[in-house]
């Protein structure tokens, strides 16, 4: 499983519960967080195959979600449970979302320096084999170098007008109502 998808020891532990539950109900795990703070929160990025999840989505999710995790018990402490679309400016967490979002400004990290730097923002150019392509400005030249998949640490679009085209053309060709909301919060907490 990919560090994009579930970076903390915990994380990839949740996502080992979550994913089986989310894929047999025709889902994706974008990401999955434990967050810290007063009371936890679980934050579960979801989305369908073709994209396009909606809050319907999101509540089914979490109803599912919230009766496997009262059964498994990974987290001990009290915490809420957030199921959630990408959003517009989604992580990138799954080497298809490159190509999918070819042609759009993003922003990616790497773990290790490279070149001398770890980040780099430029236009996605797809994947070549394990590699993330990305078109950066070099010493005034835009350049194509290739970034390999597990070297990064945190990618995501970045919010650009055409960007912001380009989904509400999606939603209004799939027929979206635009009245509901994108994020549906449950509470999970466990009883003492």
């Amino acid at each position: 499983m990919s560090d994009l998808i579930a970076k903390a020891s915990i994380d990839r532990r949740l996502a080992e519960v979550i994913t089986p539950v989310i894929e047999d109900m025709g889902y994706e795990l974008v990401r999955v967080r434990l967050m810290g703070g007063k009371t936890k929160t679980l934050q579960v990025m979801a989305d369908k195959p073709d994209g396009g999840i909606e809050v319907d989505d999101c509540a089914a999710i979490s109803t599912a979600l919230s009766a496997t995790l009262d059964v498994e018990d990974p987290i001990e402490e009290a915490y809420t449970l957030e199921v959630s679309s990408p959003g517009i400016d989604r992580p990138l967490t799954r080497l298809k979302d490159f190509d999918a979002w070819a042609g759009y400004e993003a922003k990616v990290e790497t773990t290790e320096l490279i070149d001398g730097r770890r980040r780099f923002k430029g236009e996605l150019a797809g994947t070549e084999g394990d590699e993330v392509l990305i078109t950066i400005e070099d010493q005034g030249e835009d350049v194509t170098i290739g970034l390999n998949f597990d070297w990064l640490s945190d990618a995501k679009l970045v919010l650009t007008d055409d960007l912001i085209r380009e989904m509400l053309r999606q939603r209004k060709a799939a027929g979206v109502d635009e009245t509901k909301f994108d994020e549906i919060e449950t509470d999970a907490s466990e009883e003492e």
